[in-house]
Protein backbone atom coordinates (compact mmCIF):
# COMPACT_ATOMS: atom_id res chain seq x y z
CA UNK A 1 0.00 0.00 0.00
CA UNK A 2 1.21 3.50 -0.83
CA UNK A 3 0.76 6.34 1.68
CA UNK A 4 1.97 9.93 1.53
CA UNK A 5 2.76 12.05 4.60
CA UNK A 6 3.52 15.71 5.28
CA UNK A 7 5.23 17.00 8.43
CA UNK A 8 4.19 19.80 10.80
CA UNK A 9 2.80 22.70 8.72
CA UNK A 10 2.53 25.60 11.21
CA UNK A 11 0.68 28.04 8.98
CA UNK A 12 3.15 27.78 6.08
CA UNK A 13 0.69 27.66 3.22
CA UNK A 14 3.24 28.22 0.47
CA UNK A 15 5.24 25.24 1.69
CA UNK A 16 2.06 23.19 1.92
CA UNK A 17 1.23 23.97 -1.70
CA UNK A 18 4.76 22.89 -2.62
CA UNK A 19 4.40 19.62 -0.69
CA UNK A 20 1.10 18.85 -2.40
CA UNK A 21 2.66 19.61 -5.79
CA UNK A 22 5.48 17.16 -5.11
CA UNK A 23 2.95 14.53 -4.15
CA UNK A 24 0.97 15.24 -7.34
CA UNK A 25 4.11 14.65 -9.43
CA UNK A 26 4.74 11.35 -7.68
CA UNK A 27 1.09 10.35 -8.13
CA UNK A 28 1.35 11.01 -11.84
CA UNK A 29 4.50 8.90 -12.06
CA UNK A 30 2.92 5.96 -10.23
CA UNK A 31 -0.61 6.35 -11.61
CA UNK A 32 -1.92 6.05 -8.04
CA UNK A 33 -4.53 8.75 -7.56
CA UNK A 34 -6.13 7.20 -4.48
CA UNK A 35 -3.23 6.87 -2.02
CA UNK A 36 -4.00 8.80 1.18
CA UNK A 37 -2.03 11.86 2.28
CA UNK A 38 -1.52 12.13 6.04
CA UNK A 39 -0.93 15.61 7.48
CA UNK A 40 0.89 15.07 10.79
CA UNK A 41 -0.75 17.86 12.76
CA UNK A 42 0.24 21.31 14.00
CA UNK A 43 -1.64 23.08 11.24
CA UNK A 44 -1.63 26.44 13.09
CA UNK A 45 0.82 28.77 14.83
CA UNK A 46 4.12 30.53 14.01
CA UNK A 47 3.62 30.73 10.25
CA UNK A 48 1.73 33.51 8.44
CA UNK A 49 -1.45 31.80 7.22
CA UNK A 50 -3.09 29.32 9.57
CA UNK A 51 -6.49 30.37 8.22
CA UNK A 52 -5.42 29.55 4.68
CA UNK A 53 -3.92 26.20 5.66
CA UNK A 54 -7.07 25.01 7.42
CA UNK A 55 -9.31 26.26 4.62
CA UNK A 56 -7.13 24.54 2.03
CA UNK A 57 -7.53 21.20 3.82
CA UNK A 58 -11.28 21.67 4.30
CA UNK A 59 -11.73 22.48 0.62
CA UNK A 60 -9.59 19.55 -0.48
CA UNK A 61 -11.52 17.05 1.62
CA UNK A 62 -14.81 18.52 0.35
CA UNK A 63 -13.85 17.92 -3.28
CA UNK A 64 -12.80 14.37 -2.58
CA UNK A 65 -9.04 14.57 -2.09
CA UNK A 66 -7.79 11.57 -0.03
CA UNK A 67 -6.40 13.92 2.61
CA UNK A 68 -6.26 12.86 6.25
CA UNK A 69 -4.90 14.47 9.40
CA UNK A 70 -3.79 13.64 12.91
CA UNK A 71 -4.20 16.09 15.76
CA UNK A 72 -1.17 17.94 17.09
CA UNK A 73 -0.62 19.81 20.32
CA UNK A 74 -0.92 23.17 18.55
CA UNK A 75 -4.22 22.11 17.00
CA UNK A 76 -5.52 21.28 20.47
CA UNK A 77 -4.24 24.53 21.99
CA UNK A 78 -5.89 26.62 19.28
CA UNK A 79 -9.18 24.75 19.62
CA UNK A 80 -9.03 25.08 23.40
CA UNK A 81 -8.40 28.83 23.21
CA UNK A 82 -11.38 29.29 20.89
CA UNK A 83 -13.65 27.69 23.46
CA UNK A 84 -12.16 29.43 26.51
CA UNK A 85 -9.65 32.29 26.47
CA UNK A 86 -8.25 31.00 29.79
CA UNK A 87 -7.68 27.48 28.46
CA UNK A 88 -4.30 26.04 29.47
CA UNK A 89 -3.21 22.78 27.89
CA UNK A 90 -2.38 20.25 30.64
CA UNK A 91 1.00 19.45 29.07
CA UNK A 92 2.02 23.09 28.54
CA UNK A 93 4.54 24.62 30.93
CA UNK A 94 2.69 26.60 33.66
CA UNK A 95 4.32 29.91 32.76
CA UNK A 96 3.18 29.67 29.12
CA UNK A 97 -0.14 30.30 27.44
CA UNK A 98 -1.04 29.75 23.80
CA UNK A 99 -0.43 33.49 23.31
CA UNK A 100 3.19 33.26 24.48
CA UNK A 101 5.46 34.57 21.67
CA UNK A 102 7.27 31.22 21.46
CA UNK A 103 4.10 29.29 20.65
CA UNK A 104 2.76 31.25 17.69
CA UNK A 105 -0.83 31.86 18.69
CA UNK A 106 -0.46 35.57 17.98
CA UNK A 107 0.41 34.82 14.34
CA UNK A 108 -2.57 32.51 14.09
CA UNK A 109 -4.96 35.19 15.35
CA UNK A 110 -3.47 37.67 12.86
CA UNK A 111 -4.33 35.34 9.99
CA UNK A 112 -7.99 35.71 11.01
CA UNK A 113 -7.73 39.51 11.23
CA UNK A 114 -7.72 39.75 15.03
CA UNK A 115 -5.09 39.97 17.77
CA UNK A 116 -4.49 39.08 21.40
CA UNK A 117 -6.32 42.23 22.56
CA UNK A 118 -9.49 41.51 20.56
CA UNK A 119 -12.48 40.65 22.78
CA UNK A 120 -12.91 36.90 22.88
CA UNK A 121 -16.41 36.91 21.43
CA UNK A 122 -15.05 38.75 18.38
CA UNK A 123 -12.24 36.21 18.04
CA UNK A 124 -14.80 33.42 18.13
CA UNK A 125 -16.79 35.11 15.36
CA UNK A 126 -13.67 35.69 13.27
CA UNK A 127 -12.87 31.97 13.09
CA UNK A 128 -15.39 30.12 10.88
CA UNK A 129 -17.39 27.34 12.50
CA UNK A 130 -16.05 24.98 9.85
CA UNK A 131 -12.51 25.64 11.10
CA UNK A 132 -13.49 25.01 14.72
CA UNK A 133 -15.19 21.76 13.75
CA UNK A 134 -12.22 20.65 11.66
CA UNK A 135 -9.82 21.20 14.56
CA UNK A 136 -11.94 19.36 17.10
CA UNK A 137 -12.61 16.38 14.81
CA UNK A 138 -9.00 15.65 13.89
CA UNK A 139 -8.23 12.03 14.80
CA UNK A 140 -5.33 11.06 17.04
CA UNK A 141 -3.83 8.31 14.90
CA UNK A 142 -3.96 6.92 11.37
CA UNK A 143 -2.97 3.28 10.95
CA UNK A 144 -2.15 1.50 7.69
CA UNK A 145 -0.87 -2.04 8.07
CA UNK A 146 2.66 -1.78 9.53
CA UNK A 147 2.63 2.05 9.59
CA UNK A 148 1.16 4.24 12.33
CA UNK A 149 0.98 8.00 11.85
CA UNK A 150 0.78 10.17 14.99
CA UNK A 151 1.80 13.70 15.84
CA UNK A 152 4.36 13.43 18.64
CA UNK A 153 4.92 9.72 19.20
CA UNK A 154 3.74 6.96 21.49
CA UNK A 155 4.46 5.70 24.99
CA UNK A 156 6.74 2.66 24.64
CA UNK A 157 5.34 -0.72 25.70
CA UNK A 158 1.74 0.54 25.57
CA UNK A 159 -0.49 -0.87 22.78
CA UNK A 160 -1.42 1.62 20.09
CA UNK A 161 -5.10 1.37 20.94
CA UNK A 162 -4.38 2.26 24.58
CA UNK A 163 -2.27 5.38 24.06
CA UNK A 164 -3.40 8.58 25.78
CA UNK A 165 -4.16 11.74 23.86
CA UNK A 166 -1.62 13.69 25.92
CA UNK A 167 1.18 11.32 24.90
CA UNK A 168 0.18 11.19 21.23
CA UNK A 169 0.22 15.00 21.11
CA UNK A 170 3.13 15.88 23.41
CA UNK A 171 5.49 12.98 24.19
CA UNK A 172 9.23 13.39 23.72
CA UNK A 173 11.95 11.58 25.73
CA UNK A 174 10.33 8.25 26.63
CA UNK A 175 9.53 7.83 22.95
CA UNK A 176 12.53 9.52 21.32
CA UNK A 177 15.01 7.57 23.46
CA UNK A 178 13.40 4.18 22.89
CA UNK A 179 15.50 1.89 20.69
CA UNK A 180 13.36 -1.23 20.69
CA UNK A 181 10.66 -2.12 18.18
CA UNK A 182 7.17 -0.68 18.29
CA UNK A 183 3.91 -2.31 17.26
CA UNK A 184 4.30 -0.57 13.90
CA UNK A 185 6.76 1.81 12.25
CA UNK A 186 5.83 5.14 13.87
CA UNK A 187 5.77 8.17 11.58
CA UNK A 188 5.62 11.42 13.53
CA UNK A 189 6.56 15.09 13.81
CA UNK A 190 6.48 17.44 16.84
CA UNK A 191 10.23 17.44 17.59
CA UNK A 192 12.03 19.39 14.85
CA UNK A 193 15.09 17.86 13.21
CA UNK A 194 17.34 19.33 10.53
CA UNK A 195 16.10 16.85 7.93
CA UNK A 196 13.64 13.98 7.95
CA UNK A 197 15.28 11.11 9.80
CA UNK A 198 14.72 7.34 9.95
CA UNK A 199 15.64 5.81 13.32
CA UNK A 200 14.72 2.23 12.47
CA UNK A 201 11.65 2.03 14.71
CA UNK A 202 10.32 5.51 13.89
CA UNK A 203 10.57 8.25 11.26
CA UNK A 204 10.52 11.96 12.13
CA UNK A 205 9.16 14.18 9.34
CA UNK A 206 9.18 17.50 11.24
CA UNK A 207 11.95 19.39 9.44
CA UNK A 208 11.21 22.74 11.08
CA UNK A 209 8.64 24.50 8.89
CA UNK A 210 7.42 26.27 12.01
CA UNK A 211 10.84 27.92 12.28
CA UNK A 212 11.21 28.96 8.67
CA UNK A 213 12.83 25.73 7.48
CA UNK A 214 11.62 23.00 5.13
CA UNK A 215 8.29 21.19 5.09
CA UNK A 216 8.87 17.52 4.30
CA UNK A 217 6.65 15.41 2.07
CA UNK A 218 7.33 11.68 1.98
CA UNK A 219 5.93 8.57 0.35
CA UNK A 220 5.73 5.08 1.85
CA UNK A 221 5.36 1.80 0.03
CA UNK A 222 4.94 -0.67 2.84
CA UNK A 223 7.51 0.51 5.40
CA UNK A 224 9.97 1.71 2.73
CA UNK A 225 10.17 5.51 2.69
CA UNK A 226 11.31 8.17 0.24
CA UNK A 227 11.44 11.95 0.74
CA UNK A 228 9.91 13.89 -2.15
CA UNK A 229 11.89 16.79 -3.58
CA UNK A 230 12.19 18.84 -6.74
CA UNK A 231 13.94 15.92 -8.42
CA UNK A 232 11.57 13.22 -7.25
CA UNK A 233 12.26 10.53 -4.65
CA UNK A 234 15.24 10.26 -2.33
CA UNK A 235 15.41 7.07 -0.22
CA UNK A 236 15.12 7.61 3.53
CA UNK A 237 16.98 4.74 5.17
CA UNK A 238 17.61 3.96 8.84
CA UNK A 239 20.57 5.92 10.22
CA UNK A 240 22.57 2.77 10.91
CA UNK A 241 22.03 1.24 7.46
CA UNK A 242 24.62 1.32 4.68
Amino acid sequence: MRVYAIGDIHGQIDLLHQAHERIAVDRARTGDMAAPVIHLGDLPDRGPDTKGVIQLLIDGVARGEPWLTVRGNHDRMFAGFLKDREYHDPRLRPEYTWLHPRLGGIETLASYGVDEHTPHDQVQRAVPDSHKQFLTQMPLIQRFDDLAFVHAGIMPDVPLDQQTEDDLLWIRDPFLNHTGPFEALIVHGHTPVDVATHYGNRINLDSGAGYGKALTAAVFEGTVCWVLGDNGRTPLRPENSL
